[in-house]
Order: C-alpha cells, then sequence, then structure tokens
C-alpha cells in the first residue's frame, strides 16, 4: 500500500481502469473482474463520468453505474478507493463551478455513494479561471461530496498555477496527478514534470500504462489482434516497440512473471509514481496486471533506453 501524495489515501499498487466497465466488458464481467481485484487485495478503482459514452447506445456514466451496483451489491464501500473524473462528458463539460456541482451529484447517484474518494479535473479547461474551478472543488470537499481532489491532462506549468492559487486563496488543493505515461510514451511525461510532482508531494496515477495493450506482449509482428484498441496501437508496431517487447519478453521470463507485469514495474520505480492504471476486460486479463516484480536499477536502465524515444532514431 500507499500513500498518495499528502492524502491519507492508502492504495494498491496497480489502479484498476474502469474504462472498459459498459464498454467492453459487460456488468457481469465487470462486476466479476471487479470481484477477482478486490480478493486479490486490490483497491483503487478509477472511472470517470464520461466512461463510456462514446459507445453506441451509451449516454455516459455506464462505468460508473456498473462500479456503483458492484459496491451495493458487495457491501465494500469503505474498503475501497473509488477515483472518477468531470469535465468531458458531453451533457456537463468543462470546470465552471456550476458544472462540477451538478456533476458530482450525478456522478454519486450513479457510484450509489455518499462521497468520491478522488475527484478529477478530467482535463483542463482553459475557458475557466483555475480559481472558480478550485474554489467549486472547495465546496465539494467541504460538503463532504469528495474527500480529496486531482487533476488529469495538466502541463506542469497549469499545475504549477493552480497550487499557487490554492495555497494562496486557502482552497483545496490538487494532491495527484493522472497523465499519459507508459514505457513507450515518455515524453508525455518527462522526469522534470516527475520530479516537480515529487516535490510538492503530488502522487501520479499514469493511465496507459500498457500502451493500450500493446506492452502486454499479445501484439506481435504479423500478428492481427481482434480488439476494439488494436487501432490505437499501430503507432507501436515498429522496430523501437519490437525490440521494446523483446526485452520485456527477457525480463519476463527471468523473473517468471508476465509482460504487463514488467512494463508496470517499470512504471512504480519511476520518480513520483504511486499507482499505474491498467483495465482488465475479463477475469483471466488480470492476474498479468497484479504481479509486482521488483527490477533491478540496469534493468530499468534498460528498458528506458530502449522505449525512449531517442532509441528510434
Amino acid at each position: 500500500m500507499k500513500k498518495i501524495g499528502s492524502s491519507t489515501l492508502e492504495v494498491s499498487g496497480l489502479n484498476l481502469g474502469g474504462n472498459t466497465f459498459g464498454w467492453t466488458a459487460s456488468e457481469a464481467e465487470s462486476h466479476a473482474v471487479l470481484d477477482a481485484y478486490a480478493d486479490a487485495g486490490g483497491n483503487f478503482i478509477d472511472t470517470a463520468d464520461v466512461y463510456s459514452e462514446w459507445k453506441p447506445g451509451n449516454s455516459g456514466g455506464e462505468s460508473e453505474s456498473i462500479i456503483g451496483s458492484w459496491l451495493q451489491r458487495r457491501g465494500n464501500r469503505k474498503d475501497v478507493i473509488i477515483a472518477t473524473k468531470v469535465s468531458k462528458l458531453s451533457k456537463r463539460p468543462g470546470l465552471g463551478a456550476a458544472n462540477i456541482a451538478a456533476a458530482v451529484d450525478e456522478s454519486l447517484k450513479r457510484l450509489k455513494s455518499d462521497y468520491i474518494d478522488l475527484y478529477y479535473a478530467h482535463a483542463d479547461d482553459p475557458e475557466t479561471p483555475l480559481e472558480e474551478t478550485l474554489t467549486a472543488f472547495d465546496q465539494v470537499v467541504k460538503a463532504g461530496k469528495v474527500r480529496y481532489i486531482a487533476a488529469s491532462n495538466y502541463s506542469q506549468e497549469r499545475l504549477a498555477e493552480a497550487l499557487s492559487i490554492s495555497k494562496s486563496h486557502g482552497l483545496v488543493s490538487y494532491i495527484g496527478l493522472q497523465p499519459h505515461f507508459n514505457l513507450l510514451e515518455q515524453g508525455e511525461f518527462p522526469v522534470e514534470y516527475r520530479d516537480f510532482c515529487a516535490a510538492n508531494n503530488v502522487g501520479v496515477m499514469p493511465y496507459y500504462g500498457v500502451a493500450r495493450g500493446f506492452l502486454t506482449g499479445k501484439y506481435q509482428p504479423g500478428i492481427s489482434v481482434d480488439s476494439a484498441r488494436a487501432g490505437g496501437v499501430e503507432k507501436y508496431c515498429n522496430s523501437r516497440g519490437w525490440k521494446t517487447l523483446e526485452i520485456i519478453k527477457d525480463l519476463a521470463q527471468r523473473h517468471g512473471v508476465s509482460y504487463a507485469a514488467i512494463s508496470l514495474a517499470w512504471l512504480r520505480a519511476q520518480t513520483s509514481i504511486t499507482a499505474p492504471i491498467a483495465s482488465a476486460r475479463i477475469v483471466s486479463q488480470l492476474p498479468d496486471l497484479m504481479q509486482t516484480p521488483t527490477l533491478s536499477s540496469e534493468e530499468i536502465a534498460t528498458l528506458t533506453l530502449a522505449g525512449s524515444e531517442e532509441a528510434a532514431v
């Protein structure tokens, strides 16, 4: 277990992504994954109000509703840390005060919960002053609807500005960050930003931890994969990607774990990382994600070099 930044939230090493719930996973499949995750010691679930609005026939909130029905059936609300987000749902866009006030109540209703443990600004909203957003978050925290707030997809400059405003105005402050970051996307969350988060006690939960599934090893040269995310991994299907997978394969065999476990272990070894996010559509995918090998400094360096953009030059 590890605390998120300056908060009292103690979370397990894998932040289970809920984006598949109501999209590629049915309610029954989602509940089975959640059961298996909790039974294996996991306690940190990530979702958003927009999941999964993009699926034909959906309107958003499906993931939250599935998690809510699971919490109700399982009766374990106090045992899990629930993170959800606001600003990307088409009917609840942006980070204006009125939108946050309405969105949080709708998320709570779907989650069948009186509170949200970690509430993210899902994306920066340059049209809304940060002071307005942070004041709105401050109000929902004081109302007991939210325990802590965090930022997703914020630049270092905007996060620094937000932290400064919170401090100078006596408002609740972001204690976490969710950036796009993995072994093959190192430039999305550079070392300088990682150091900034560590210096400011901001916990980091990177999404796409296994690069949309590419780093699980199921994608190989000449093999066609039937997956809703297959189109998103095409940019990794090159010499850099295949070379990285070869190194991951060797390390996975050496440690007796999965490709995914090696990829997530590399993430956990990076400065400021609290718990990487990864999703499972079915229960059989979960064990590979739950393994937590410890990599040597040499192994970490080898992976860093192989996955870096410089390796493609």
